[in-house]
């Protein structure tokens, strides 16, 4: 009962006669826990539901088995031939479009008697796939709004065919994500695809689980034949994708570190403003330990509220993020229709904990510190700034050390492909900043009193002069905004840097005057193709000077995924000028791969694998395993899952498919684009192609990476928002423990608008430190982001660049911000009455 009555009279009650700066305080925190909500939930949808596309249709299989470019079918009949009791399920895997708005969804040829999806509509419709064999029918989810006995258009590759729907299936009757999906016979779906006499993959149920088959099986297929146990590429793609959420995960986090300061500015004025009670219960035998639990319980009440808050609108925040990350994820990684966000009981714990423990972690130095002082000393007026002052020194050689510490982390490797010691350096960067806050505030405080003296008069004066006398306050607030500064300073220079970085690339990489491909989209690993006709057609025009054909295959190397890729290198190499980062002389470069021994990576592909120039790789290439030297490693952002390229006419020979999943096509000189685009349109007039200019294709990357970082910008913009919400809370604190020096200031003639502008030139002096210390530790974060973080997660080698326009807007609307921020405590300190505030003391 003691420490209820307690925690009432010390925390309770001053919280509730100043609501606005407590609502302010419980703003911040909510604002930093929904957004570590929104992209944790916003994460699991974008990139959970890529198991409802093509990585789960095995269902309850053992083993799957596949090979780059497919298997011939005879393969299965080896399988069947084994002596063992096993059942198999013959795939053929696939997108397409359908319907007029191009939705693009999985598409796959099935066994009409072994597949588990011919089973399950047999049994629920006394009927199955069996009877689209005489005309090829397909089988559709019932998401898709289509009835039985009527037609629907899918655009597969590069045409369109129009199919009577011979089966719906209903939702929970298979496992295909949300039942979007279209399926049929597979002998039908061999001739759509294009790949008669091959299949994509075969699912094996029933197998023995002593590993006695899988040996067996291994002994008769060849060794490109991949032989994996069921989900083995779900789990590459999970792997693969978990940089990519924990790169979000951490930027939110910042804005839950910028709550922090501001909880901890708001327990440390709570400790400040209450000294003489401190010390009045400290005398009359109030123990060390009620009163430090009574200001964590304090930071506690905050943490709580803010969590209570944060998670709803999480929860709001996360149907705006989960479109951006789920376009990142199938434009970059795998191929995924959003799925539900879903805010389960683990989603609320974990936010729970994350408030409360950020709070309480925030609380801690100010509780240990009121409960620390001898009942005197608390009592003393000036204690805890003198204490400021004191520990300064103290404080610098901290910010040293942890600078020192982040460096030495900066040259550790990732582990398990997560640069840990990376994001450690980053953390220890900001708390050194922290650190260093002090010092580097009263010495720029100081410098700026005359400036400010001489630009605004007394009131400028003053300003700088206050800042500098409640210098713990004043520490927890720059720092505070200072941290959302400096992650708008990294992130704005990372991707400014990134996007110089796609944009030259692009001018070297992207050299043909027209691009061709399928109307249909690719990604997750599969890549429409087009009728080798068109190619040929193209060729044959007389505005075209040579057309260069190109075909990609999603492929798995080390366990995870990857992309292989085949070009005319003798083309390629005349036209366009590919960056490399290891190797020879390009000429003999580009000379090995046109010989047929030799293939390029890329340099995503390079650090994950621990791939360089002049190394062996052993690739599984229609079910036989071929060995190439790799000649160079070369520069590439089209995808961090990394490339190996080879010469066309080479690889030929072990994927004889001559169909191009894209056209590079060169024109005459003399020949501008818009005519050239022209005539290749109505060339292949009677394809489902799509023809673009290479302006157009470069103005949709760069359109396609700002969307990406689009969710960055998004990050960026709660944290400031975090900051300037405590810089209001912070002010309106200082305003009201400063009662008594603005009254006097009234008695010896100051006025009302003079006060006004101390408290509104303290404001913007605080935005001015901030974009300062900011911009400091902003350009040390980035150098984090881009040389450890971004290298070690993602393989890329950006170069540095500065993005001054973006800069400078951004650190000007932080300052103005902090401006506006101060505008209603100026408006309160204005309104203080001398002789109550002087009376008060």
């Amino acid at each position: 009962m003691h420490a209820a009555r307690l925690f009432l009279r010390l925390i309770v009650r001053p919280l509730l006669r100043e609501p606005l700066r407590a609502l302010l305080t419980t703003l911040a925190a909510a604002l930093g826990v929904s957004v570590t909500v929104a992209i944790d939930l916003a994460g699991e949808a974008a990139t959970g539901s890529f198991q409802s596309s093509l990585e789960t249709l095995g269902g309850s299989a053992v083993y799957e088995i596949d090979a780059v470019g497919g298997m011939p079918e005879r393969l299965l009949g080896e399988l069947a031939r084994l002596p063992y009791t096993v059942r198999f399920a013959a795939r053929m895997e696939d997108y397409a479009l359908v319907g007029a708005e191009g939705e693009r969804l999985p598409f796959f040829g099935v066994d009409s008697i072994g597949d588990p999806i011919a089973r399950v509509d047999a049994a629920a419709r006394g009927e199955g796939f069996g009877e689209s064999l005489a005309e090829p029918g397909v089988f559709v989810g019932s998401a898709l709004g289509y009835a039985k006995g009527g037609a629907i258009e899918l655009t597969i590759n590069d045409r369109t065919h129009r199919l009577r729907v011979t089966g719906v299936l209903d939702p929970g009757e298979t496992q295909v994500g949300e039942n979007r999906f279209a399926a049929m016979d597979i002998a039908h779906a061999q001739r759509l695809l294009g790949r008669v006499g091959v299949i994509d993959r075969i699912y094996v149920y029933d197998a023995p689980e002593n590993g006695e088959w899988l040996q067996a099986a291994r002994g008769v297929l060849p060794d490109g034949v991949a032989v994996e146990p069921a989900g083995a590429r779900t789990e590459g793609n999970r792997r693969m994708l978990r940089a990519f959420r924990l790169n979000l995960r951490v930027l939110s986090y910042v804005a839950m570190i910028v709550g922090a300061f501001l909880i901890y500015n708001t327990i440390a004025v709570s400790v400040v403003r209450r000294r003489t009670e401190i010390g009045v219960l400290r005398a009359l035998g109030a123990s060390r330990a009620a009163v430090r639990a009574a200001f964590l319980l304090e930071g506690a009440l905050f943490g709580l509220a803010g969590s209570a808050a944060g998670i709803p609108l999480g929860r709001l925040l996360a149907e705006g993020a989960v479109e951006a990350m789920g376009a990142t994820v199938s434009s970059l990684y795998v191929t995924s229709t959003p799925g539900a966000i879903r805010l389960s009981a683990e989603a609320v714990a974990a936010a729970v904990c994350c408030g409360l423990g950020t709070a309480l972690l925030a609380a801690w130095l100010p509780a240990v510190e009121a409960s620390s002082a001898a009942p005197s000393a608390a009592m003393g007026r000036a204690r805890i700034e003198y204490d400021a002052r004191l520990r300064r020194g103290a404080n610098a050689l901290c910010a040293l050390g942890c600078i020192a510490a982040a460096a030495a982390l900066c040259l550790l490797p990732a582990w398990d492909g997560i640069p840990v010691a990376g994001y450690a350096a980053a953390v220890l960067l900001i708390a050194g900043a922290a650190f260093a806050v002090p010092a580097a505030a009263e010495r720029l405080l100081r410098a700026a009193a005359h400036a400010a003296a001489r630009l605004r008069g007394n009131e400028g004066f003053l300003a700088a002069r206050g800042l500098a006398a409640s210098l713990a306050r004043t520490s927890a607030l720059t720092a505070a905004l200072a941290t959302a500064a400096a992650m708008m300073v990294s992130i704005g220079i990372m991707v400014g840097s990134f996007r110089d970085t796609v944009i030259l690339w692009m001018n070297n990489q992207v050299g043909a005057d027209l691009y061709v491909r399928p109307v249909g989209r690719g990604g997750g690993g599969f890549s429409p193709t087009m009728d080798a006709a068109i190619a040929e057609r193209i060729e044959a025009l007389p505005q075209v000077a040579a057309v260069d054909r190109f075909r990609s295959y999603g492929i798995t190397y080390n366990g995870l995924p990857a992309t292989l890729a085949f070009g005319q290198v003798d083309i390629h190499a005349s036209w366009t000028a590919v960056r490399f980062l290891e190797g020879p002389a390009e000429e003999e470069i580009w000379a090995s791969l046109v010989s047929g021994g030799g293939v390029i990576v890329s340099e995503p592909f390079s650090r994950k694998h621990d791939v360089h120039a002049g190394q062996s790789i052993a690739l599984p290439l229609a079910g036989r395993e071929v060995e190439f030297r790799v000649a160079g490693v070369y520069y590439d952002y089209s995808g961090e899952q990394g490339r190996i390229v080879g010469h066309r006419e080479a690889l030929l020979r072990y994927l004889p498919d001559p169909r191009p999943s894209n056209l590079a096509v060169y024109l005459q000189p003399g020949v501008d684009a818009r005519s050239g685009r022209k005539a290749v349109m109505e060339a292949t007039r009677e394809f489902r192609i799509f023809t673009a200019t290479n302006r157009m294709l470069r103005e949709q990357g760069i359109a396609v990476f700002d969307r990406t970082f689009a969710i960055t910008y998004a990050l960026e913009a709660a944290a400031v928002v975090v900051a300037v919400l405590g810089m209001a809370g912070g002010l309106l604190a200082l305003v009201i423990d400063r009662r008594r020096e603005i009254g006097v200031l009234r008695f010896i003639g100051a006025s009302a608008g003079q006060i006004r502008r101390i408290v509104l030139a303290q404001a913007g002096l605080l935005g001015m430190l901030a974009n300062l210390m900011g911009l400091a530790l902003g350009i040390g974060l980035s150098l984090i982001l881009i040389y450890v973080i971004n290298k070690q997660s993602f393989g890329w080698t950006i170069q540095f660049h500065w993005p001054v326009g973006l800069l400078l807007a951004g650190l000007t609307g932080i300052h103005l911000a902090a401006v506006l921020a101060g505008l209603y405590p100026a408006r309160l300190a204005a309104a203080v009455n001398p002789g109550e505030a002087v009376h008060e003391e």
